[in-house]
């Protein structure tokens, strides 16, 4: 390391790079702007270590010491600052590198991406690109550029095991670390490299390369469909549940018995009819169970994959006063939350407070609102593969089915169908007002609110909404949660109470995602905006035209049934296929036509009758070594070939050469002329040439067997 010492000071800081960009490969974690300085600065000062090491020689053993404890330093600075004492460590610092090491790589599992930038989370990420920056440091005095790039790269692996990275997004990054890369290998010296001066720059071999891999990586990504996403880490981790309580949907008929204590009060946007509190999807004949898998809401959540309407993003302020539980009042898709750090449950937008206190919580809550005309809506298609949306209802009772089909008509499950079934609620149950409520959702209990008493809480009415419906193959969940007051305070907010608690169910449309329903027919529907999907649903549901009247839309393109391929619209989709099978097809009459082609051309060669074998087998080796790219001109004789391959090829290939030099003079210049044996002495040459040859090794031969050069005219 001592020789060279600027290029020494450059390969350095490459490598050094290298560790920041390998870091840089978790943004799709946590932000880009959340790792510049926790990656930055620890690296930054390790580089000023090396310069110091480099200028007094006593500080050199203890190098690697030096650079662990700075860049430890610049960690502590730039994301533990708040536990230490004006910039110096206490135990609280010690304490969280600790955990930083042992936990923090498995909070970052166990939260929504981008997550929160907490020390908690992110302070593995600038442990492990220093670790690596040092070991790539201290590896580089073994003079061997790959060996020191490996512990970057294992940074990039560990990234790709928390999120893979994909489409463009991939591709530059890859190219990224792959320029850093290039230029630790360009800078240091050849013999340093393999041990002894190349006659060849490696550079003139990989330009070419690099600009197919860059071409193909674009055409790739513009043509052939993203893949699945990739196996994570983070599909083994969950966040832990550490408390135990009730089922808010037991809880639902004393709220109702004393209707006037408040439970949480919000301030903002009103665009919204009820705010759920828990989605439950599990339903055993008995209790209904909501989902349990949860993770640490992160910066922000787009919409769930099952939303590709338009969307417009609320807010509002919710202070909560009487929720003893760990569930918050929320909305179907959270966008974000400030004010705590609650968990979430993507899948049906549940927020869990982990520690909950029993005072008031307040924080802010936005969400993503789809938007949708009422038309659109009625003839939306449903989406089974819903999360939870057909799980089973236990053993259900033989009238129940029948119930269903009779309440429907016996038609296919579509939106319109479900708007039929609440309506059959609507109109042959009642909603029990007063003292005394009955409760309950299990089978019995159902069983008995639909064919005897016929009157029941919102949580009969939800539950059996949901259980019929999934009997007709229609997606639905149960819903717990509050109604929006009609009017709002003096202060222009909103005070929610134990009387406006409800339950529902939702069903889940195709583009739109859970749609809540109201088969009690007691829903508020003034609160909010003409075009919030609650008033959109309730605008379809004045278009349903009447039982009677109600058919089986036409299935998509005609006859045919779901899933014929069709576009069910007709409209132009991009050939993938042809496409794809096209550049398949293009690939194998290079790799297999080729050198098929180049095989047919010597057997004609060696087939021709007397001096034109003799002279067919001259072609033949010309164009071989050509491939091989030794130099060869159209006025070369064979003996001009034999020295000007001296030195470049086996020894045997020269042999050859020289010994077809000498059967073409005794062909044309000894007077003697061909006889029977100078064809398959000529080409006996040409097979102790191309055994030659081989001997250059398997990447060398494929190049020329599929080099297409010597097939063009003029080039033979």
């Amino acid at each position: 390391m001592e020789r060279g010492g600027g290029m020494n000071r450059l390969t350095t800081a490459l490598i050094l790079l290298a560790a920041a960009v390998a870091g840089l490969f978790f943004t799709p974690v946590f932000g880009v702007t959340a790792l510049l300085a926790p990656i930055g600065v620890p690296l930054i000062l390790a580089f000023g270590v090396t310069e110091l090491c480099a200028r007094w020689v006593a500080l050199a053993p203890w190098r690697a010491l030096s650079l662990l404890a700075v860049g430890l330093a610049g960690v502590v600075e730039t994301v533990l600052y708040a536990t230490t004492a004006a910039g110096f460590p206490t135990g609280a610092t010690v304490s969280a590198l600790a955990d930083g090491v042992t936990e923090s790589w498995r909070l970052a599992l166990q939260s929504t991406w981008p997550a929160r930038p907490e020390p908690s989370t992110v302070l593995f990420v600038p442990l492990l690109v220093l670790l690596a920056g040092v070991l790539g440091v201290e590896l580089l005095r073994l003079r061997r550029p790959l060996l020191a790039l490996l512990p970057s790269f294992a940074v990039v692996v560990v990234s790709q095991l928390f999120q893979a990275m994909s489409g463009v997004t991939a591709l530059f990054g890859g190219l990224g670390y792959a320029a850093v890369a290039g230029g630790v290998f360009a800078l240091m010296p050849q013999a340093d490299v393999e041990g002894h001066r190349r006659k060849a720059p490696m550079l003139t071999l990989a330009v070419p390369a690099f600009v197919l891999g860059v071409a193909g990586a674009l055409v790739a990504n513009l043509l052939v469909p993203a893949p699945g996403p990739a196996y994570s880490l983070k599909q083994d981790q969950l966040a832990e549940l550490d408390a135990r309580v009730a089922n808010p949907l037991d809880e639902l008929a004393y709220r109702l018995e004393h209707p006037n204590t408040p439970v949480f009060s919000f301030r903002g946007d009103a665009d919204t009819d009820r705010w759920p509190l828990v989605a439950f999807d599990l339903f055993d004949g008995v209790n209904w169970s909501p989902g349990s898998r949860y993770r640490r809401l992160g910066t922000e959540l787009a919409p769930g994959p099952a939303v590709d309407v338009p969307t417009h993003r609320r807010s509002a302020t919710v202070t909560t006063s009487g929720l003893a539980g760990p569930w918050l009042p929320s909305q179907t898709w959270p966008a974000a939350v400030d004010g705590i750090a609650p968990l979430v449950e993507e899948s049906q937008g549940t927020l869990w407070l982990p520690r909950p206190t029993d005072g008031p919580q307040r924080y802010s809550l936005s969400w993503w609102s789809p938007e949708i005309n009422p038309a659109d809506l009625l003839d939306a298609a449903l989406d089974s593969s819903a999360p939870g949306g057909l799980a089973g209802i236990g053993d259900v009772p033989p009238e129940v089915g029948q119930l269903a089909r009779d309440a429907v008509g016996g038609l296919r499950p579509s939106f319109r169908i479900a708007l039929a079934l609440e309506r059959f609620l609507r109109e042959h149950y009642r909603l029990a007002t007063g003292t005394d409520l009955p409760s309950g959702h299990s089978w019995p209990q159902l069983r008995k609110f639909l064919f005897e008493t016929k009157l029941g809480t919102s949580e009969q009415f939800a539950s059996a909404y949901v259980a019929l419906a999934r009997t007709l193959a229609i997606p639905a969940r149960l819903v717990v949660g509050f109604r929006t007051p009609d009017k709002p305070n003096a202060d222009g907010g909103y005070t929610v109470h134990n009387g406006d608690a409800v339950a529902w169910p939702e069903v889940a449309v195709s583009g739109v995602g859970w749609v809540a329903l109201d088969p009690t027919g007691e829903a508020r529907t003034t609160a909010g905006s003409a075009n919030s999907l609650a008033a959109v649903t309730a605008q379809a549901r004045t278009q349903l035209p009447p039982a009677e009247q109600l058919r089986d839309r036409p299935l998509p393109g005609g006859d045919s049934g779901p899933g014929d391929g069709g576009t069910g619209d007709g409209g132009w989709t991009f050939p993938y296929g042809p496409i794809l099978i096209a550049l398949a097809a293009l690939t194998v009459a290079w790799f297999a036509g080729i050198p098929l082609a180049k095989g047919v051309r010597a057997w004609r060669r060696r087939r021709q009758p007397g001096i034109g074998a003799v002279l067919g087998a001259c072609r033949e080796v010309k164009d071989r070594l050509r491939e091989h790219r030794v130099p060869c001109t159209a006025g070369m004789t064979v003996r001009d070939l034999a020295a000007v391959a001296h030195g470049t090829v086996d020894p045997s290939t020269v042999e050859g050469l020289r010994l077809l030099a000498s059967t073409v003079d005794v062909a044309l210049w000894s007077g003697v002329g061909t006889g029977p044996h100078s064809g398959p002495q000529a080409w006996a040459a040409v097979r102790e040439v191309r055994r030659g040859l081989a001997k250059r090794g398997l990447r060398a031969r494929l190049r020329a067997a599929v080099n297409p050069r010597t097939l063009l005219p003029g080039h033979s």
